[in-house]
């Protein structure tokens, strides 16, 4: 039926079933006779056995998608994985999805193959319209492609940095819309930055008719960002969405899904890819769709948002403890944000300090963000980088509730966070008074005599 399965397979199974699809490809055909260059041929058997000897990849030389006829169970595992795929999207929240497939790319480069496919139908366009998101990867991804980024900066209201919706459609008049390739908006994005309005973008882009792209890196696993994407979709214009696999299924790094609501241009963009591309991807997320069936896949999501209402919870008890706040973000259904004011006022190292000694402490995932950093990216520069905001009121630090997180990872971040809160502000209050003996007026140091 090309539907994942309601309940999970056991792993006999899967093994099963994919060795006889491996079967199915002429490499380990008995008495096969190979002589062109590709030939399937693998000198370890280690490398072999690593992917059940599903060596000829997926597609052809002209489309990801294709059928490669000496690799039928290759292809037939591409075929099924893009329909469960496809299915699982449907049950997170995007109902009227009408195509998808993986792509052996993180999701900047799956961006990027979206822009690229862009390209030949609006010819004349050199302008991303890009609501700031702090994250290298999706800036460096219009970048590739070859176009210019027009940076709209977020407003802010109360604790949340939000979607410019007047700037962006001041933009698109001033530009022009036909040099406009797209708009490429934002979902799962860290605090205080919450999900782009994409109803209002969606509406606008199809006033204009100018093409939108969603990053939608780990929106899966958030029942408000899927529904987001389908009233864009339902009110607007939305042409394709972007998600990680390793981020939204607990799989290896390595691949993406681009799905989209024109069955023809998502396979315009599958089209858009040069040569071959790897298994891997398909097959770990196969696999794994495969072990947990959509019952244990809904149940990771339910999971998921009862513990972030927990990480909510306690963490705002932790930033009460500490004379902090937790920042107002609701219409952030991930990532939570605590406000590090009193370390920045100490002292202007105290955040960053605060920072490594967590990643010491082995607490991954957690990021400090201290106020004023400027970075620069492909010639753009960004004040207060990191923050999706030139000047926001205080620093702070981030923690996100994402699928598959488990209780004890939030109890034990939030016991080695208040240690480690305690012993940078001492620190920092240590540091702080001695230059102020050192110096009573400018605390730079000892006095002349």
């Amino acid at each position: 039926k090309g539907k994942c399965p309601e309940d999970g397979w056991d792993e006999s199974t899967i093994e099963l079933f994919l060795h006889e699809l491996a079967i199915m490809d002429s490499n380990n055909f008995l008495g096969n006779c190979g002589v062109g260059e590709r030939e399937g041929r693998v000198a370890s058997g280690l490398v072999a056995r690593r992917h059940y000897r599903l060596i000829h990849g997926i597609g052809r030389s002209g489309d990801i998608s294709a059928v490669q006829p000496k690799a039928a169970g290759s292809s037939l595992l591409n075929k099924l994985t893009n329909s469960l795929v496809l299915d699982v999207i449907k049950l997170a929240g995007v109902r009227t999805v009408t195509n998808c497939f993986v792509v052996p790319m993180a999701t900047g480069m799956s961006l990027t193959l979206c822009f690229l496919t862009l390209r030949h139908k609006r010819p004349k366009a050199k302008y991303i319209i890009w609501p700031r998101i702090d994250q290298k990867s999706c800036f460096k991804s219009m970048i590739t492609a070859g176009f210019e980024p027009v940076v709209i900066e977020n407003v802010l209201e109360g604790d949340e940095l939000r979607t410019d919706i007047e700037a962006v459609e001041a933009k698109i008049k001033s530009l022009g819309a036909e040099n406009i390739l797209c708009v490429h908006s934002t979902t799962s994005c860290f605090a205080p930055r919450v999900p782009d309005r994409l109803e209002e973008l969606a509406v606008i882009c199809a006033n204009y008719d100018i093409p939108h792209i969603v990053n939608n890196a780990y929106g899966v696993q958030s029942s408000k960002c899927m529904h987001l994407i389908q009233q864009g979709a339902r009110v607007g214009r939305i042409d394709a969405f972007v998600q990680s696999l390793d981020k939204n299924f607990m799989v290896p790094v390595g691949g993406a899904i681009i799905a989209g609501f024109n069955e023809s241009f998502i396979q315009e963009i599958s089209k858009m890819y040069p040569g071959r591309a790897s298994a891997s991807p398909s097959l770990d997320v196969l696999i794994t769709l495969l072990s947990l069936g959509t019952s244990g896949y809904k149940q990771l999501l339910k999971e998921r948002k009862e513990m972030f209402s927990y990480l909510s919870s306690e963490l705002k008890k932790l930033a009460d403890n500490h004379n902090e706040r937790l920042l107002d973000t609701p219409h952030n259904p991930i990532s939570l944000a605590m406000s590090l004011k009193n370390l920045d006022e100490n002292s202007d190292a105290a955040v960053t300090e605060l920072g490594s000694m967590l990643f010491t402490r082995q607490v991954s995932g957690a990021r400090v963000v201290p106020c004023g950093s400027v970075q620069t990216v492909n010639n753009y520069t960004f004040k207060g980088f990191m923050s999706h905001a030139n000047d926001y009121p205080c620093a702070y630090l981030n923690a996100a509730s994402a699928i598959g997180i488990k209780k004890q990872d939030v109890d034990v971040f939030l016991k080695r966070l208040d240690k480690c809160l305690k012993t940078t502000r001492k620190e920092a209050k240590k540091e702080k008074n001695v230059n102020e003996i050192s110096n009573p007026n400018t605390g730079t140091g000892p006095l002349e005599d």
